[in-house]
């Protein structure tokens, strides 16, 4: 356990004293968010305000992962993936890219990891047992290093896709994203230490949740209440990258990221049914997520983000002791109190018109 917390505040550090020069880099190349220039609806923050938190993030777990880690294809595979994640970041950050072509782009550079071999081959059933997701397999490498195991990379790429996505949106508030991504990765990390369902030892995929939460944990005091940089797309989508791979790696255990993530995991799912129901599209931004129900009602940011460090805390001890199926009656639970929530707010919010 030493160990584990000495990799943890290496990359804590490596990530907080990368975050300065970073917000220098990002106001001289033009990567920040100024409300009077670029308006963006789902936008909290007033003033301007550097992107590419993504950035020392990156450059933090790259360092640390090279130095802890024996690089294996699956580590290599999950180092490029999340170096072209950390690219389209940057770009967005200057050009705000097409939603639609960052979501395309998401697909192929997912693809990537789970060529190195990143899969699902094998998931906890809820009421017991384990689903067997090995079969079919086609016997064709690609580029020699894997061959491809259809329902367990075909579920893997969604899994990823569908992480990356939803953690992402949750970065509205100061210190949002950072704090919850940090308490998650390392439970994450903890119940690692049962299973390990690759070509990786449990120890390295324990030691690589430590690195991502002291990676993000050190990002966070410069985002915290008032922020002076934002995660921008790079820092969000490598957040739902990393807590997607360790759920992968740490055999197969989506329902407890699920469970850890319920708050921005149901925010996204009513997220989407609510501009569906819209007729809008379920990629383009707006006002609506469940920490802008928050501000609407009083909240403070940092309350709003201290609130969603404590779900995921207390979820997080829960997955340690919880079975499948208390994990989904719990998941359950947590979606009807949210949505209860939710309309009271739109109530409240008629009457005060």
């Amino acid at each position: 356990m030493v160990l584990f917390l000495e990799i943890f505040f290496i990359a804590f550090f490596l990530s907080f004293f990368l975050t300065l020069p970073t917000i220098f880099l990002a106001k001289k190349l033009n990567l920040v968010t100024d409300r009077k220039k670029r308006k963006h609806p789902a936008h909290t923050h007033q003033g301007i305000i550097p992107r590419a938190g993504g950035l020392p993030i990156y450059i933090s777990v790259l360092i640390t992962t090279l130095i802890f880690i024996p690089l294996n294809k699956i580590v290599l595979g999950i180092l490029i993936a999340s170096f072209f994640l950390l690219l389209l970041g940057l770009f967005d950050d200057y050009y705000d890219l097409s939603p639609y072509l960052r979501f395309f782009l998401n697909f192929l550079i997912c693809g990537i990891a789970i060529g190195f071999g990143l899969g699902i081959p094998y998931i906890s059933h809820p009421f017991g047992g384990i689903i067997n997701l090995s079969q079919p397999q086609i016997t064709i490498n690609i580029f020699g290093l894997k061959k491809i195991w259809l329902l367990a990379d075909l579920l893997a790429l969604i899994w990823l896709v569908w992480i990356v996505n939803m953690v992402n949106w949750s970065k509205g508030v100061d210190g949002q994203l950072p704090g919850f991504v940090a308490i998650a990765g390392l439970f994450l990390g903890l119940l690692s230490q049962r299973f390990s369902s690759h070509d990786i030892s449990i120890q390295a995929v324990t030691i690589f949740s430590f690195i991502v939460s002291g990676a993000f944990l050190g990002f966070l005091p410069w985002n915290f209440y008032p922020q002076k940089i934002i995660p921008g797309y790079g820092g969000g989508a490598l957040a739902g990258f990393f807590l997607g791979v360790l759920s992968i790696l740490s055999f197969g255990k989506l329902g407890t990221a699920i469970l850890i993530l319920s708050v921005p995991m149901i925010d996204a799912f009513y997220t989407i049914l609510r501009r569906l129901k819209n007729k809008k599209s379920p990629f383009r931004a707006d006002w609506g997520h469940f920490h802008h129900r928050l501000l609407e009602i009083g909240w403070g940011r940092r309350r709003i983000a201290i609130f969603y460090w404590l779900v995921s805390f207390i979820l997080g001890i829960s997955a340690l002791f919880l079975k499948g199926k208390e994990k989904l009656i719990a998941f359950l639970t947590i979606g009807i109190v949210l949505l209860i929530f939710i309309v009271l707010i739109e109530k409240v919010k008629k009457v005060n018109r």
